[in-house]
């Protein structure tokens, strides 16, 4: 029975080798739907096949996997992963209905500070070649079977590392596979130094601390210029009046 299933597979495969695949685009994190567009009700079971591997497929969204049936033979993947992409094979047994192929590309964002490590897990068993595209100029950093186009990126663990990340690495990265139908891509950004940023906070926080001490004097300052002189000038009449001799005095001399 094992053999026969291999069979089928392999059937599918060569079925489909000629198909043009649907394209599904999706960011890295978030969900992918592969649908299947049929109404019947009767469908009994649905295979999902991906590099001549059967996929387990949940019934229900309930379940703990990824990977689940969503309406009559929808095929829902959350919580994408780059080790996602590639070629999916849709089949169910539906009044002799061919089933679809579709092609995974997931895509992300990466914002890295100059001189940190920028390390992109994108090197999958299926990934043939990796292009950078920068200014709309492509330029190979990677193949299979090669390596490393330059002394700065190393390949290990399924990593392609960049030690110390410069101004001139940034741009957008493309996975391709075997068949030059993209993987991958992601989209790497300079970002502002961290340096930068605590230099801006000193300056507010100084900015702050001279400002607050500036208005506190500047009104004791008015208040000493409005309220001295009455001050004084109170002052000076309580004197004034304290040197005259009382009337009752002069008369009596």
């Amino acid at each position: 029975m094992f053999r026969c299933f291999n069979l089928l597979l392999l059937f599918c495969l060569v079925s489909y080798s000629g198909t043009p695949s649907i394209p599904v685009k999706e960011k890295k994190g978030g969900i992918a739907t592969l649908s299947c567009e049929v109404d019947g009700k009767d469908i009994i079971d649905i295979n999902l096949i991906r590099m001549s591997k059967n996929i387990s497929v949940c019934q229900t969204e309930k379940c703990s996997g990824r990977i689940f049936k969503n309406r009559v033979c929808d095929v829902v993947i959350k919580d994408l992963r780059f080790s996602d992409a590639g070629k999916y094979i849709l089949r169910f047994v539906y009044k002799n209905y061919p089933g679809k192929t579709y092609h995974l590309q997931i895509h992300d964002e990466v914002s890295v500070k100059i001189g940190e490590e920028l390390k992109l897990n994108v090197l999958l068993p299926n990934a043939d070649k990796v292009e950078k595209n920068s200014s709309g100029e492509l330029r190979e950093v990677w193949k299979r079977g090669h390596g490393v186009w330059s002394e700065r990126l190393s390949d290990t663990d399924g990593n392609l590392t960049i030690k110390e990340f410069t101004a001139n690495d940034a741009g957008a990265y493309r996975v391709l596979d075997s068949e030059r139908e993209i993987l991958i891509t992601v989209t790497v950004t300079e970002s502002s130094t961290e340096s930068k940023g605590k230099w801006d906070d000193t300056k507010q926080h100084t900015v702050e601390h001279w400002i607050v001490p500036t208005v506190v004097c500047s009104g004791i300052l008015v208040l000493a210029v409005i309220v001295i002189p009455v001050i004084i000038w109170k002052h000076q009449h309580i004197s004034h009046e304290d040197n005259k001799e009382p009337p009752e005095v002069l008369g009596n001399l």
